[in-house]
């Protein structure tokens, strides 16, 4: 990797971690809590409505595109282990890739899925839903912060 192109793949990984985990900090702070104070019926559908939005070019390719972006960073920096930083870069880009893209696709998706299916006016439904506040919330939390710490990351590689 030439050495011009790892500081700037660095910069977009940096931003990508920043902008996924602030969406998901949005989530976890205001999004998720006004959602829980709406009738289990009314937030199963809001919900259902914000997942089948989020599902754009624009946000799935700050998503994935970042993941790929680490990717390179994190083969980048392995490739030049020697270098000062590369711990750094390839913690930032396993924490985004496996707190993020992992939690995303192994927790969270499948917590969607099953509410987009549940029938939002029965009992079963509203217990999926008390129960998806509490697991999707947490998990979320996890990829705030894992936002967070990658973005750090790649921040002290280039110290």
């Amino acid at each position: 990797m030439t050495a011009k192109l790892l500081p700037t793949l660095v910069f977009v990984a940096a931003i990508g971690s920043g902008i996924i985990g602030g969406v998901f900090f949005a989530f976890s702070s205001f999004v998720m809590p006004g959602l829980a104070r709406m009738p289990a019926a009314g937030g199963i559908a809001a919900m259902n409505s914000i997942n089948v939005t989020a599902v754009t070019p624009l946000f799935m390719t700050a998503l994935f595109g970042t993941a790929l972006v680490c990717l390179v960073v994190g083969a980048g920096a392995v490739m030049g282990w020697s270098q000062p930083g590369s711990l750094w870069l390839v913690a930032g880009s396993l924490i985004y890739l496996i707190g993020i893209v992992m939690v995303t696709m192994v927790f969270n998706v499948p917590l969607n899925d099953a509410l987009a299916v549940a029938d939002p006016a029965s009992a079963s439904g509203s217990s999926l839903w008390s129960r998806y506040l509490n697991e999707w919330v947490m998990w979320n939390h996890v990829r705030t912060m894992s936002g967070i710490a990658a973005l750090a990351s790649f921040w002290f590689a280039t110290r």
